[in-house]
């Protein structure tokens, strides 16, 4: 099972983000802006058992911002480490299965037939950047704007040291990372709101 070292960390300016990024020399990944709206639907057993063990079974449906693109969907399970998730660096580090699945829907079905019904879906939009092959430092390195119900993040995914420099680039420092996931950080900000929780979605309202 392969490992993934992330952390996120919260953006205030969301233009002045990209910019800093451009000028880094980061390029979106994908076709047109790169920008994609994802729904994530979390799945567990009537007791919660996979949460309770740090564990996560989810799918994704992810579509192109202009919803011209093909609509992907994406399987994920992922768990601890041995050890705990938060190295020495205080980068959250997971083991992790991916896999991309033809029928989102019909794997759903299976789901919830087999006793794991869907329990919390969040949104958000995502775009994903890479810097140029010749910063031999950044090599494996991925850089994903998230915007959220929540608020902005920026997601470094990759190796330590790349993820500690690019966050003092943009002028962040360790104490600033974030290592807890948009289920955790949308019940903090339920709590801090004194509102209930349900699922993490944009009001459509507004």
């Amino acid at each position: 099972m392969a490992s993934e070292r992330e952390i996120k960390l919260r953006v205030k300016d969301l233009g002045a983000m990209k910019a800093a990024l451009v000028r880094m020399g980061a390029r979106t990944v994908g076709k047109g802006d790169g920008r994609v709206h994802e729904w994530n639907i979390v799945f567990d057993t009537e007791g919660q058992k996979l949460a309770k063990k740090g564990r996560l079974l989810r799918i994704r449906k992810e579509t192109a911002n202009d919803g011209n693109g093909p609509v992907r969907f994406i399987l994920t399970f992922k768990k601890p480490c041995e050890g705990a998730e938060q190295d020495s660096h205080g980068h959250k580090v997971r083991e992790e299965i991916e896999t991309e699945v033809a029928d989102g829907n019909a794997l759903q079905r299976m789901m919830e037939g087999l006793g794991m019904p869907a329990w919390f879906s969040y949104e958000k939009y995502r775009t994903t950047m890479k810097l140029p092959s010749s910063e031999l430092w950044a090599e494996g390195l991925t850089i994903e704007m998230d915007e959220t119900p929540i608020g902005n993040f920026l997601e470094l995914e990759g190796p330590a040291e790349a993820i500690d420099r690019a966050a003092r680039v943009l002028g962040y420092s360790r104490e600033q990372y974030i290592t807890d996931s948009y289920l955790g950080l949308y019940l903090h900000e339920c709590r801090r709101r004194g509102e209930s929780s349900r699922d993490m979605v944009f009001d459509k309202s507004k």
